[in-house]
């Protein structure tokens, strides 16, 4: 299947990641705004919450996402982790992964595209899935009939009809009953190392 890479994606993403045979990321697309690109959605004590990422905007002709630069006057790391620690710090987990995370939010990362790879390759380490991933070299119009196409259909404003994810514990349940596809954050600070096991259990359609 051909996936975009996102930022600390949702976990019907990591589901397919956990099931696919062959994972084509898409390295040669334009920069599409208001995705999960630059977005992961949480939950905190005031509800769900999206983290944004803010670009360097460009006029005129579209941009390469792999070109897309984060803004440099903003202090978005910072926001960014006092909101995963305010959100998840009575999480089970929290503590026991909070050193893997913080130094994404301490180093500078100039470009979008880097920092989303580097942070997933944490996040797959740390839920153990190794899927066999290769970045694509062109930008493929229209995948084959062997691959299934993905890059637009894990989106914000999308509810999707193709993953079926079992509840698990979330922190703020009791106030807000369960919410699904929230960030894999969500999921590997409630859950740890069971986190796995909830991906495998969930149910695919293609």
């Amino acid at each position: 299947m051909i996936l975009s890479p996102f930022y600390l994606a949702p976990t019907e993403y990591y589901a397919l990641l956990a099931k696919a045979d062959k994972i084509l990321l898409e390295n040669c697309e334009h920069y599409t705004k208001q995705t999960y690109r630059n977005r992961c959605r949480i939950v905190s004590a005031n509800g769900v919450q999206d983290l944004i990422i803010p670009v360097e905007k460009v006029s005129g002709a579209k941009q390469l996402t792999r070109d897309v630069r984060i803004a440099e006057k903003s202090d978005w790391q910072q926001q960014h982790w006092r909101s995963i620690e305010a959100a998840y710090n009575s999480s089970p987990f929290f503590e026991f992964y909070k050193d893997d995370f913080l130094p994404f939010y301490e180093k500078k990362w100039t470009f979008l595209q880097d920092f989303n790879l580097e942070i997933q390759a944490k996040v797959l380490e740390l839920i153990d899935i190794q899927p066999n991933i290769e970045l694509t070299k062109t930008y493929q119009i229209a995948p084959s009939e062997n691959i299934v196409d993905f890059r637009n259909e894990i989106h914000p404003k999308k509810q999707n009809n193709f993953v079926s994810l079992p509840n698990y514990y979330q922190v703020f349940e009791q106030k807000f009953g369960f919410i699904p596809n929230l960030s894999i954050i969500d999921l590997l600070f409630n859950m740890g190392n069971e986190a796995i096991l909830i991906l495998k259990k969930t149910n695919t359609y293609e």
